[in-house]
C-alpha cells in the first residue's frame, strides 16, 4: 500500500513548505531529504558542493533516498532526487509521487541564491537549463502533477489532498 507521499520539483517549488503543511493536514510524519543529507554529512549542501562537486552530492543524495524506510510520511526531496533512478524506484514502491509544477518565472523570483544554495548542477549550467533538464524527469516519475502557478501553500495542499482523495 502506498501510504507515503513524496514531493518532487525544482528548488523554490515549495516542497518543504507544502510538505510540512500537508503532513500536518494528513496527520503524517514529515521528512526533508535535504536536511537528512546535511545531518548525515554534517555539512550544508553548499559546503558539500564547495568541497566536492554536483555528482558527489547526487551520489550522497541517492544513498540517503534509498536508505529511507518509513511509512505514513510526507517526504520533501531535494530538487535533484529525480537523477537517482534507484531512489525514485525505491519511493515508487510505497509512495505516491507528487510533482509540484511551478513555472520558471516564479522559481526565478523565489531563488535569489542560485550560486550558493547547494543546488546539484554543473557549475556552468544556468537555472533555465536546469529547469528544462529536470522538468522531463519530474514528469516521468510523477503519479500526480500539481500546478503551482500563483497558488498559495494552502491552495497547493488542498489540491494535493483532492487528488489523493480521488485516488481512493
Amino acid at each position: 500500500m502506498k501510504n507515503n507521499i513524496v514531493l518532487i520539483g525544482m528548488p523554490g517549488a515549495g516542497k518543504s513548505t507544502n510538505g510540512l503543511l500537508l503532513a500536518k493536514a494528513l496527520g503524517k510524519d514529515f521528512l526533508d531529504t535535504d536536511v537528512l543529507i546535511q545531518v548525515r554529512e554534517d555539512k550544508t549542501l553548499q559546503q558539500i558542493m564547495d568541497n566536492t562537486d554536483h555528482l558527489i552530492l547526487r551520489q550522497i543524495e541517492a544513498s540517503v533516498l534509498i536508505s529511507i524506510d518509513t511509512q505514513n510520511s510526507v517526504i520533501a526531496t531535494g530538487g535533484s532526487a529525480v537523477y537517482s533512478a534507484a531512489g525514485m524506484a525505491h519511493f515508487s514502491g510505497n509512495s505516491i509521487i507528487v510533482y509540484l509544477d511551478t513555472p520558471l518565472q516564479i522559481l526565478q523570483e523565489r531563488i535569489h541564491d542560485y550560486e550558493t544554495r547547494g543546488i546539484a548542477c554543473h557549475p556552468d549550467q544556468s537555472f533555465d537549463e536546469l529547469f528544462t533538464e529536470r522538468t522531463k524527469l519530474y514528469r516521468r516519475y510523477a503519479d500526480i502533477t500539481i500546478n503551482c502557478d500563483q497558488h498559495s501553500p494552502e491552495d497547493v495542499v488542498g489540491s494535493i489532498i483532492k487528488e489523493l482523495d480521488e485516488r481512493k
